[in-house]
């Protein structure tokens, strides 16, 4: 027989890394062709990115609930078994033992499938942000006469003036709100949103 240790597999910070702060040069705009976005602080500081953040942990406080309960079952049907077997003919032990542990193995895998569900619609959500994001940022490219907006992480040294982070957040609130609920991004068949029991 074999006892079953159940676990989230998600990951959750409160915020996401940032990249390095670089010196305030000018405060005010400037005219230039390309600007700088921290990707990372936009979708954490943006109403959408705050109302995902909420929902996959109170998912994720769900399923591990869920773990735990299902871990405290099973190790009770374990005990009965063990407790039985004096009773029970070794052949019938061997059966019941036996269905126990391929029991264990599918429900395990139907769990971590559950976790694994829970860290794609993460993504996925984050990926819709991004999507629908587009039309703010082009029209923030247009009003500065830009023609490229770079991740500050992969930029060395730039001037804060060029830096529509801020201005980005408000643009894109005022377009997305919250956004969608996140049943509404999961994938057909992820089962990201079973809280059921298995």
């Amino acid at each position: 027989m074999r006892t079953i240790a159940l676990a989230v597999g998600i990951v959750l910070s409160a915020g996401a890394v940032t990249a390095q702060d670089t010196p305030a040069f000018e405060t005010f705009e400037v005219p230039s062709p390309i600007l700088t976005i921290d990707q990372d602080r936009v979708y954490a500081a943006s109403a959408f990115g705050r109302r995902v953040a909420r929902d996959i942990e109170v998912r994720a406080a769900d399923l591990a609930a869920q773990n735990r309960r299902i871990e405290a079952e099973l190790e009770a049907e374990e005990r009965a078994l063990t407790e039985a077997r004096a009773t029970l003919p070794s052949e019938e032990f061997r059966a019941r033992a036996d269905a126990f542990d391929t029991r264990v193995v599918a429900i395990r895998a139907e769990q971590d499938a559950k976790a694994r569900a829970l860290g794609t619609l993460r993504d996925t959500a984050r990926e819709a942000f991004w999507r629908d994001s587009l039309p703010a940022l082009s029209q923030i490219l247009t009003e500065r006469g830009a023609v490229a907006i770079l991740d500050r992480r992969v930029v060395f040294l730039a001037a804060n003036a060029i830096d529509i982070t801020d201005d980005a957040v408000a643009r894109i609130d005022g377009v997305l709100g919250e956004g969608p609920g996140l049943d509404a991004l999961a994938p057909r068949g992820t089962g990201a949103d079973d809280g059921g029991t298995p």
